[in-house]
């Protein structure tokens, strides 16, 4: 048997991560991996395998697959759409139907072989819709049941395709977790008692026609988690929620589900043919008798009762099998057809042969092993596939532990075979197809064992020579006796001469009809092959015809079996020799004796003589080797210790060479490396000279770049102060020009009141000039002070650096620069004399505007009180200029005494520093250059920073004269009234 689990292996690979579903097969009796397969991306949560035992189902949330047990390969693949997921698929029982059951609810119903949607079942009512979770189905496969979370379960007729039931559970009841139905041994497979497990852990067997409630299993505080009922309903395996397994046995619970149903009287409701509705369907669990809701007259079903026939009583019964079929109407049905349908066959055989499946009783035989006498059966019967090796040998050791008889049958395996290929995957149905096959087909066979069963093979020869004996003749001439022309046919039961679907073909009708149908197949099939058999001379033809496939038309053969049953004598005819058909005892299997048991004695103790003659000659023999084997190993290990020794003798030789060899490539590497270091010092040294020498070189470079900058920084200010001074020039000659043709114009004007006022005007340009004369004389007192602290800065910087030239050639650079500088100083006094006089030709202009001023002033006297408050109110601005102008020339004064001061404090000491810097040997000259440009530098920083300090002042100065000169022109091109000011 095989067990298919659904198992997920997860593979840690560094930082990768895979997951691989897949499917494991696994032997049941030898625990071993059978096969694997793969397929699924999910998790498989539903494992359904088909009555045949030849495929199966496996279903995911997202997929569900079919997969043929015989190799193991996918056949198919259900892809759904993601938003509606798998809830369940499965198999029905007995049949070739596939149930789907998705989460939207809907049910589907796909034929197995072509996969064409049969059928689907309609939506439930609105008012008891719920969605299903959970599944069951009788095992004749007619009704399904469907729960979820609710306490409604809904009942489905699969065959009228309608919900025909709704039952109700107890408001105690919120959702239904798991349902099953439980088997019964009288009611033909439509199972009666539904078991429903709710999320209490109760779980409740009702019974679907009365719906009442019978019993239950599990409380409150010990409820019970999964269950499962096994197959003949006797017990029920449920798993507890504290991890506990309880085993509960049916019969103790209730004596009622085993009481079979009334056998004569059957009762036949004619369904409505009106839309029904919900509450005519709902029916409440009770635990008394059944509540039905009313119904009006109108709505009742009309019933009728057969009556019996007790004629034919007798006749139904004998005919009635256990499943609900009639042998009557199959064999009408053959006859019909000539063949069963090939999805419902192996129910049918099932049903004709009345199987018990005494699954106890064949797994005891299982448990027994592989019996000795199949050990080696591969090497008598290679077959290709390990798989229906092993089926083989299992089935046939099962037949071995049942009767001895069987283990030294040598036509065992022919026998067995087609059917163990055909119920491979079932072999508690192949077994018993094969007992029962042993037991009633092949009756008498074993009386004359181990030879053939002369006996019936001398019943074909009489059915032989009564319908043919023209070619019984052929057979007598030929030497070809029933051993030739019977017997390769019935030990193989016809698999070599057929093709598999004549096998079956011919397999239909001898299952539904007596025993002797097997033996008077034999004589039809030779009748229908006289042609070819009369053209045979030779005994290896006759044996060539027998062993291997021939062009025969198996319905003929067929319709000559049927016509030979009707035309034999009763007297020479096997069914009066025969007995009728014995089905297998149901719980434990028959006893088979029906054979000569002082011969099969005798060959099993000779055979136990010599296995024990063998096992003692093997057991010596492996004394002997194991000796042998010790000696050898004994001399194996002596001459691998030696030789041991001496690769260690020539090792610690080889070491001590290597020593040597290391100890002088040490003394030679030590002196090398004394050498490199050598090297590597005096490389050191001379880089670090080298490094010095670059960086005096950079130095100098650098003050060299600092010079230039300085350079280029002197030159481009000069260059800004030359168009500056330009621009203001060209500004005051624009001016000078405005102010020229202003004056001519006011000369007319100013005239007539010019003697009027010419003495207040001489007054206030007389007091005018003083102030500017003042103004001037301390103007030209600051550049003379500042132009005679140059000359004697220049003087004393001169002699420094000619002392600092005889002192050290390397110092002229520093007297070109400061030669550079006194030329630019000098170039700047120019344009500060120039602006000088700019300045005065201002004045100038501003002191005739303001005599033009005082001159119109005079004609406005009508205005005189408010023009003197307002020239009052100018001079006091006047004053407060003049006083501020004072304080400006007094401070800048008072700055250039202070930096003449301090710089006849510092160029002595530069002098005194560079004079004994001269003095010192020739070590310390880089140090005394070093002092010389840093006291330069200073130098130059300090004058730099003084003309920067004066530069905004001047420009500050002309950009207001500027303006008042534009806003002077301003108001006396607007107000006439306005020149006073």
């Amino acid at each position: 048997m095989w067990l298919l689990t659904a198992q997920v292996i997860v593979y840690l690979l560094g930082t990768i991560k895979e997951i691989f579903m897949f499917l494991t097969c696994m032997e049941t009796v030898t625990k071993e991996l059978v096969s694997w397969m793969r397929g699924h991306e999910s998790s498989v949560f539903s494992i359904s395998v088909h009555a045949s035992g030849r495929y199966a189902i496996t279903s995911s949330s997202d997929t569900a697959q079919l997969w043929d047990l015989d190799t193991f390969q996918r056949k198919r693949k259900l892809n759904i759409l993601q938003s509606v997921g798998i809830q369940k698929v499965f198999f029905l029982p007995l049949s070739n139907t596939i149930l789907s059951c998705f989460k939207d609810n809907s049910v589907f119903a796909w034929e197995c072989d072509t996969l064409f949607c049969k059928y689907q079942l309609p939506a439930p009512p609105e008012s008891s819709s719920l969605l299903y979770k959970v599944f069951a189905v009788t095992r004749d496969g007619r009704i399904l049941a469907a729960g979820g979370k609710s306490n409604h379960v809904h009942l489905w007729c699969l065959e009228a395709k309608q919900l025909f039931r709704i039952i109700q559970m107890p408001t105690k009841v919120r959702a239904v977790r798991h349902l099953e139905f439980l088997p019964d041994s009288f009611d033909a497979g439509s199972n009666q008692v539904l078991g429903v497990l709710s999320q209490d852990g109760i779980m409740r067997f009702v019974n679907i026609q009365t719906c009442k409630l019978l019993f239950e299993i599990g409380s409150l505080d010990d409820g019970i988690t999964s269950s499962i009922i096994s197959p003949h309903g006797r017990y029920i395996a449920a798993i507890m929620e504290n991890g506990s397994l309880n085993i509960y046995s049916v019969h103790t619970l209730t004596k009622e589900i085993n009481k079979p149903p009334p056998p004569l009287v059957k009762v036949i409701e004619d369904l409505p043919k009106r839309k029904v509705s919900s509450g005519d369907l709902k029916m409440k669990v009770t635990s008394g008798r059944v509540q039905r809701p009313a119904k009006s007259r109108e709505n009742k079903m009309q019933t009728r009762i057969l009556k019996q026939d007790l004629t034919g009583n007798f006749e139904n019964k004998e005919n009635e099998l256990s499943d609900g079929l009639n042998k009557k109407r199959l064999q009408i049905l053959l006859k019909g057809y000539g063949e069963y349908p090939t999805k419902y066959r192996m129910f049918i055989w099932r049903s004709l042969l009345q199987l018990p499946e005494n699954h106890t009783a064949f797994s005891n035989l299982l448990d027994k092993g592989i019996h000795v006498a199949f050990l080696n059966l591969e090497k008598t019967y290679p077959i290709k596939s390990r798989k229906l090796l092993r089926v083989l040998q299992r089935t046939l050791s099962a037949l071995a532990h049942w009767s001895t008889i069987f283990s030294d049958t040598p036509y065992l395996p022919l026998l067995a075979f087609p059917f163990v290929k055909l119920f491979q995957n079932n072999q508690l149905i192949c077994f018993e197809v094969v007992a029962t096959l042993i037991i009633s087909w092949c009756q008498h066979w074993f009386e004359y064992f181990p030879n053939p069963p002369i006996n019936v093979l001398s019943m074909i020869e009489n059915v032989l020579a009564f319908h043919d004996k023209e070619l019984l003749q052929h057979f007598i001439d030929h030497d070809i006796t029933s051993q030739l022309y019977a017997w390769p046919l019935l030990e193989t039961v016809f698999s070599e001469v057929l093709t598999r679907e004549e096998w079956l073909k011919l397999f239909d009708n001898i299952f539904s009809n007596h025993p002797s149908f097997l033996l008077m197949t034999v004589v039809a099939y030779n009748i229908c092959s006289r042609a070819p058999l009369l053209n045979c001379d030779l005994k290896d033809d006759f044996e060539y015809f027998f062993h291997h496939r021939n062009n025969l038309d198996i319905s003929a053969v067929i319709k000559e079996v049927y016509r030979l049953m009707d035309t034999t004598p009763t007297d020479i005819h096997p069914d009066s020799m025969l007995d009728a058909f014995v089905a297998l005892t149901k719980g434990q299997y028959p006893v088979f004796n029906q054979y000569p048991k002082f011969i099969v004695d005798y060959q099993t103790q000779e055979r136990e003589r010599i296995r024990k003659d063998e096992l003692d000659y093997l057991r010596e023999r492996q004394t002997v080797e194991d000796m042998q084997a010790e000696v050898d190993q004994q001399r194996v290990e002596d001459e691998a210790w030696y030789e041991k020794q001496e690769q260690l003798r020539k090792a610690e030789e080889t070491r001590r060479e290597m020593l040597l060899q290391e100890e002088e490539k040490m003394i030679q590497q030590r002196e090398r490396l004394a050498a490199v270091k050598r090297e590597l010092k005096v490389k050191e040294m001379h880089l670090q000279e080298a490094a010095r020498r670059r960086l005096l070189q950079l130095q100098q470079e650098q003050r060299e770049m600092e010079l230039r900058r300085l350079d280029d920084e002197i030159e481009r200010k000069i260059h800004m102060r030359d168009r500056e001074i330009a621009a203001t020039a060209k500004d005051l000659e624009m001016r000078h020009l405005e102010l020229e043709s202003q004056k001519r114009l006011y000369e007319k004007n100013l005239t007539r009141n010019q003697e009027a006022v010419a003495k207040e005007m001489r007054e206030d340009a007389d007091a005018c000039r003083r102030k500017a004369d003042l103004e001037e004389h301390m103007f030209h007192r600051l550049i003379g002070m500042d132009q005679t602290q140059n000359q004697k800065t220049q003087k004393l910087i001169e002699e420094n650096l000619a002392k600092a030239e005889q002192a050290c050639l390397n110092t002229d650079w520093h007297i070109q620069a400061l030669h550079k500088q006194r030329c630019h100083d000098l170039h700047r006094n120019e344009c500060y004399q120039e602006m000088a006089k700019l300045l005065r030709k201002n004045r100038r202009k501003e002191i005739e505007i303001l005599n033009a001023m005082r001159e119109r002033e005079a004609e406005k006297r009508e205005e005189a009180e408010e023009k003197d408050l307002h020239l009052k109110s100018e001079k006091k601005a006047s004053t407060l200029s003049e006083a501020s102008r004072k304080w400006f020339l007094e401070k800048e004064i008072n700055d250039a005494l202070h930096a003449q001061h301090a710089c006849n404090k510092v160029v002595p000491r530069c002098y005194t520093e560079r004079v004994a810097s001269s003095c010192l040997p020739r070590n310390s000259e880089l140090n005394g250059i070093s002092a010389v440009e840093s006291s330069t530098q200073s130098s130059l920083n300090q004058r730099k920073a003084y003309w920067d300090s004066m530069e905004p002042d001047l420009m500050a100065r002309v950009r207001n004269l500027r303006q008042r000169l534009a806003t002077q022109a301003r108001n006396r091109c607007q107000t006439p009234h306005l020149l006073a000011t």
